[in-house]
Parts: C-alpha cells; structure tokens; sequence
C-alpha cells in the first residue's frame, strides 16, 4: 500500500493515477476527505491527516511501503521560515513513529542553494528529513509548466504577459505536473537505501518567449511576453496582499541569475516527455470548460 499526501491536487493525484494503473493499493491523505469522493470511487482509501498534525500523519502512513510526501505551498512565509521548520518536524515524528518501507519528498529545484529565498522552505526540510532511519529520495523538479496557468488570462484578454523570469530569451528548466506525477510513482516502487536525489525537468528547456509563442499559436492570436522591472517588484507584491514579498523576489532572482539551478546541473536531471505545447493546450482547454 502506498499513502499520498495532496491527493487532491495535481501532482499527488498523478502520482495516484500512476500507481493506481499499476495495480497498486493507494491510500488518499488529505485535511479535507470530503473532496476524495472520486477517489474513494476509484477504489483508494481516504484518511483524513493535517500537515501539522504528527499523530493524524503517524496512522496515515504506518503500514504503507511507500509514501508520498508533498507539503501545501507557502508563498508568503515567514522571514524566518518557521513554517517550514515547524512542518519539517511533525514530518519527521510521524515517519519515524510509522516507520513505512521507504519515502519520496516532493522537494525543488535549488534546493541546494545557500542564498535565501523561497525555496529555502524544502532546503529546511530536506536537512531535518534527510537522516531519517528510512529510505528516503528527493525529487526535486524543475518550475512547473502549470504555472502558466497566471499567463492564460492575459494571453487571451490582452496579448501581453507580464514576467518576472528575465531576461525573455533565457532558458528555464521546467517540468509538467504529469511528468513529476509519473517519476515519483515509478520511484515509490524502486528500492534503494539511504537518502538520495532525483533532479527532473522537461524534454528541453524553455524560455518566456517561447511560451508566449506556444499560447499564441494554439489561441490564434499574437502574444507575446513583457519584462516587470524588477525595482517594482517589491510594491507589486506588497500591493497583492504578500506581507513578506523578499523570499520570493530572492527566488526569481535566483532563477533569473541561474544560481537556482539543478545540483548536478541539467546533464545530471532526468527528462520527462510531456512538451510545454500539451500542458498550455490543456490549460485552455480547461478553462474553456469553466
């Protein structure tokens, strides 16, 4: 049996479709069950765990031979991140009382860094995580492809997409939620021992500009991509209700200046199949049903 944490968004529930075509027994945790009906459907057990609460994740995960770890997004932390140190160590009780077979953490690209930014939330996990008498892989992918989702509004109202990954032509090493989905359900079923690191991203790097070709070339309409000055970063964030916008400048600065990076860098990472071409005709096609 395998648990997995975030069944009820994209990725965890990819790496259930993965182990479910498979064959495999899965267990469903969620903070809410009351959206888990469809799986429950699918035949999956559905328990009911908070992030935060150690003893909930100690019976959602004891008896399991694997288990997917993903934690909800912060993206306003603390200047300390002690969100992320609290989270690291109810992790850690509970996978240690539970004891499963093996564990695969949904971790980021740069994780390695040592510049703080907003990554630096699975960096802390990593380290509290990362000695635990268990199996344990950190998939780490590259920035989602399903981000482009900000993009897709105005791509269609206006032709112009503002972006805070510059410059414009810069090759970004992204990754499809399907492809992540697939790579840690095929993970969860290896064995290994220790701790160890998987880097994933997509068939090839992609830069702004080519996603503001792709949008324009599945909406039939021009689109293209615009620079946000990076001196106004800071006021838009405050502006958007973020009370702690510097962890995630850091972060784009970080990928902007190419110091968050894959450790191995992109010759060690491996390549998922899904093309950015399939993820944005998705993405409109999903809207288009709203």
């Amino acid at each position: 049996m395998f648990a997995i944490t975030g069944i009820t968004g994209n990725v965890g529930g990819e790496v259930a479709r993965n182990l479910l075509a498979a064959k495999q027994h899965v267990r469903g945790v969620a903070r809410d069950v009351g959206k888990c009906g469809a799986w429950a459907q699918r035949g999956c057990e559905v328990v009911a765990a908070d992030i935060n609460d150690a003893a909930a994740l100690t019976a959602a995960f004891r008896g399991a031979e694997g288990v997917f770890v993903l934690v909800p997004p912060n993206f306003d932390p603390s200047p300390d991140f002690r969100e992320a140190r609290v989270i690291a160590e109810t992790l850690r009780r509970a996978l240690e009382a539970a004891r499963p077979s093996r564990i695969v953490y949904l971790s980021t690209i740069g994780a390695q860094a040592m510049q703080p930014n907003l990554l630096t939330q699975h960096t802390i996990i990593e380290r509290v995580l990362g000695d635990l008498p268990v199996p344990i892989t950190f998939l780490r992918p590259g920035w989602f492809m399903e981000n482009s989702s900000w993009d897709l509004a105005p791509a269609t109202s206006s032709g112009v997409i503002p972006s805070f990954l510059q410059p414009l032509d810069k090759p970004v090493p992204m990754v499809a939620t399907a492809d992540i989905g697939r790579v840690a359900a095929a993970l969860l079923c290896e064995t290994w021992n220790g701790r160890r690191v998987v880097e994933l991203e997509g068939p090839h790097r992609v830069t702004p500009d080519e996603i503001a070709a792709t949008f324009a070339r599945l909406l039939g309409r021009p689109v293209k991509m615009e620079a946000v000055p990076r001196e106004t970063w800071g006021t838009l964030f405050l502006s958007q209700g973020t009370k702690n916008p510097t962890p995630r400048i850091q972060m784009l600065d970080g990928f902007n200046e190419g110091w968050i990076e894959f450790e191995r860098g992109e010759v060690g990472s491996r390549k998922g199949s899904v093309a950015l071409e399939t993820v944005l005709r998705s993405l409109i096609e999903r809207a288009g049903k709203a």
